[in-house]
């Protein structure tokens, strides 16, 4: 495939914005060569600057989960665009989409909205501290749950060495309250708990990991979180921005008959708009102002086009819950025919998968956290990911990135996907 106008913007666009894109991932840095500018997209399909088309495994990392340009969802901005864009007062929608949303969410009573994923998060654990009065918090080592400071730590040399920023700009002071785990070890968690006793305010965790490729809990890791955190009164975050409305109507929390205390939400929730929200019990959200004295606000939150978009997206997912059976159904099949492609011209690797998330590692052993992540072959997964994307596939550009399945692919598409992985696979 040709990418010269691709190519082109490129240049043109890192003259005015750092490294020409608006988001790291998307310079192709840990892949190599220029990004892909899409121009337009439909269903499973982008289009890009070049008249290239391409079958899309990233989806807008996520929301998609119906395909691009989805008509309801369209439709429904279109005609909210007509009567104003913002006004920075009370809609009535933002009470509609609130009402669904709690409706299909098990242990919450109420969510507040805001403008992505990283406002979400750090909204949540600001929330967790006010009603705990506690400081510190657990996330775990390969877990993104934002830029915000609290959140860019890096791994110290065990359970009593507090995190340091991986991030210049991150203070010395904010990393000390953050405490790195280890995802799926539990042992570990217990040592960080017992280490800070009365002193940690929540554990935040991706209950399906995306952001070290697809790593889902082993049995009994959630359970054992939240039994850790009952018995230390600790709160128990769930980040669902990728899982939440994708995984099930519920979520995460449903799919895998887990309650969390509060959830955070971002990407389908949206419908391709730029929302996030965090949800909890009455007597957690009640700590919020203007009820209560943890202060949080936003003046594009609950924006009137992003409340819509929202709004269509989750009414169709609420109405036929058969197309999460069906998107884990089709994932299963794309799992069981690259695996077969691979197998077949001898290329070491693993695939993890839950419902409709599902990443491919280069990997020797089962990856069951960063650690195990980050074993993986980057060489071998560089040559993947280019001859996929000249194939007319395009992945995440990223190792540590899983998959997103939207219900816009046919089978067909699976088959000829599977039919590339083959095709490249023999020149690995």
């Amino acid at each position: 495939m040709i990418y010269k106008r691709s190519s082109a913007l490129f240049a043109e666009a890192q003259k005015v914005i750092p490294g020409g894109v608006n988001s790291p991932v998307r310079a192709f840095k840990s892949v190599g060569g220029d990004p892909i500018f899409v121009k337009e997209a439909k269903g499973a399909y982008l289009y890009d600057e070049d008249g290239n088309q391409l079958i899309d495994y990233i989806n807008s990392w996520g929301p998609m989960i119906l395909g691009h340009a989805h008509e309801p969802v369209v439709n429904a901005v279109v005609e909210k665009a007509k009567k104003g864009t913002s006004f920075g007062m009370p809609t009535e929608i933002e009470t509609e989409i609130a009402s669904l949303a709690v409706s299909m969410v098990p242990n919450i009573d109420k969510i507040r909205f805001v403008n992505s994923g990283t406002e979400a998060c750090m909204s949540a654990v600001r929330l967790a501290r006010g009603y705990t009065g506690k400081e510190k918090i657990i996330k775990f080592a390969g877990c993104y749950h934002g830029h915000s400071d609290s959140f860019l730590i890096q791994a110290g040399s065990g359970a009593v060495t507090f995190g340091s920023p991986n991030s210049p700009g991150v203070t010395e002071g904010t990393a000390k309250d953050t405490l790195l785990a280890i995802y799926n070890d539990l042992d570990n968690v217990k040592e960080i708990v017992d280490v800070n006793k009365g002193k940690i305010a929540c554990i935040i965790i991706e209950p399906v990991a995306g952001n070290m490729g697809c790593i889902p809990p082993k049995e009994g890791f959630l359970e054992g979180l939240r039994q850790i955190c009952d018995d230390n009164d600790i709160l128990l975050i769930f980040d669902e921005v990728m899982t939440g409305f994708r995984l099930a109507a519920g979520g995460a929390q449903e799919l895998l008959n887990i309650d969390a205390d509060i959830v955070t939400f971002g990407k389908v929730i949206g419908g391709g708009l730029p929302v996030g929200a965090f949800a909890a019990r009455n007597e957690i959200m009640n700590h919020l102002a203007p009820l209560g004295p943890v202060y949080q606000a936003g003046t594009l939150s609950g924006n009137p086009l992003a409340m819509s978009a929202g709004l269509a997206m989750l009414t169709e997912l609420n109405s036929n819950p058969e197309i999460f059976l069906s998107l884990a159904e089709k994932t299963a099949y794309l799992h069981q025919g690259i695996s077969e492609a691979l197998g077949k011209h001898k290329v070491t690797h693993t695939i993890n998968r839950v419902g409709s998330m599902i990443s491919v590692h280069f990997s020797e052993t089962p990856v069951t956290d960063f650690s195990s992540a980050a074993d993986g072959n980057n060489d071998t997964f560089k040559k993947f990911f280019h001859g996929m994307l000249d194939n007319g596939i395009y992945i995440a550009p990223s190792a540590f990135e899983t998959w997103f399945i939207t219900e816009a692919l046919s089978y067909d598409d699976l088959d000829k996907t599977i039919a590339v992985v083959e095709k490249v696979a023999a020149t690995l």
